[in-house]
């Protein structure tokens, strides 16, 4: 999970998360998720699904665009650095919003300008624009949605691209010297889509 992500995720999408919410996290990166070790207060339950096989799930071996679960279930479905890895989203967002309790909120957070990684594909790049007509064609109402990076505050320019944490030692120290000159400071841009289920 890279930085970007999980700064999003603090800024925009931690404060839906209730003492009392019933959560489903689509491709945990771990257990807990990074994303659930960002929430202070305890849930009522976090539950996670994926499609590969792991005993440490919830929904072990899910097919990509079915759950094994009822509908509106949830208060909260979240998928991070997820969608880009889904042949048909189109499809897959309608069953993430099948499975949101009316009035629970869908959170997505997308890399745009992050490399190839096939796991076990990749196939997308979502903007906002592209993201919007996705959760509206699965009838989700779009509360928010940004194509943002919060990484390294405080140059006056950047250019998307890789995050430093993938960035050559030599490439970070680069960057750290001529950023305060004006010279374009890489960073990781994500996308970042709060929807709520009405």
């Amino acid at each position: 999970m890279h930085t970007n992500s999980k700064l999003l995720f603090q800024a925009y999408a931690r404060d839906f998360f209730r003492k009392e919410s019933l959560v489903l996290e689509i491709g945990p990166d771990a257990f807990p998720s990074s994303y659930r070790r960002l929430i202070e207060n305890e849930t009522a339950q976090w539950d996670t699904l994926d499609i590969y096989k792991n005993p440490q799930l919830t929904y072990s071996s899910s097919e990509e665009n079915r759950f094994p679960i009822s509908d509106g279930t949830y208060d909260v479905v979240l998928a991070g650095n997820v969608i880009e890895h889904v042949r048909r989203p189109w499809q897959w967002l309608k069953e993430v919003g099948r499975v949101c309790k009316q009035g629970g909120h869908v959170i997505i957070i997308t890399p745009v300008s992050w490399a190839f990684h096939a796991a076990p594909v990749d196939c997308y790049r979502i903007y906002p624009d592209g993201m919007r007509a996705l959760l509206e064609d699965a009838e989700l109402k779009v509360v928010q949605c940004l194509f943002e990076s919060k990484e390294l505050p405080g140059y006056r320019r950047y250019t998307p691209g890789a995050s430093p944490e993938c960035q050559s030692k030599i490439l970070r120290s680069f960057f750290k010297l001529a950023g305060p000159l004006g010279f374009p400071v890489e960073r990781a841009y994500d996308t970042i889509a709060i929807a709520a289920k009405l």
